[in-house]
């Protein structure tokens, strides 16, 4: 009988390996368009059980993941120019000496 690490490494050598069902409906969530603020931070909880805060953990960590960009190369692309984006405004934001 084959163990698990057996099996992964022949779904991979079939090219069967891919993201888990919960990345996947991050991903298909994270499409979806949003009505009005808090919206989605609702949604969030209601359809993942989840604090909005371990949800976009999750998603920040999907996002650097290259099954993510092979699943949905325009998705990921576009919330990585995103976070970039606020990493940039939130490091010109930073408190700067007195001079």
């Amino acid at each position: 009988m084959a163990t698990s690490g057996q099996d992964e490494s022949k779904r991979a050598a079939e090219g069967s390996v891919g993201l888990s069902p919960r990345d996947e409906n991050l991903l298909a969530f994270e499409r979806r368009g949003w009505s009005h603020p808090g919206a989605k931070e609702q949604a969030i909880r209601t359809e993942f059980g989840l604090s909005a805060a371990r949800y976009y953990q999750l998603l920040g960590a999907l996002l650097d993941s290259p099954l993510a960009l092979a699943h949905d190369p325009m998705l990921v692309n576009r919330l990585q120019r995103m976070r970039d984006a606020r990493s940039q405004a939130r490091s010109a934001r930073a408190i700067r000496p007195i001079e």
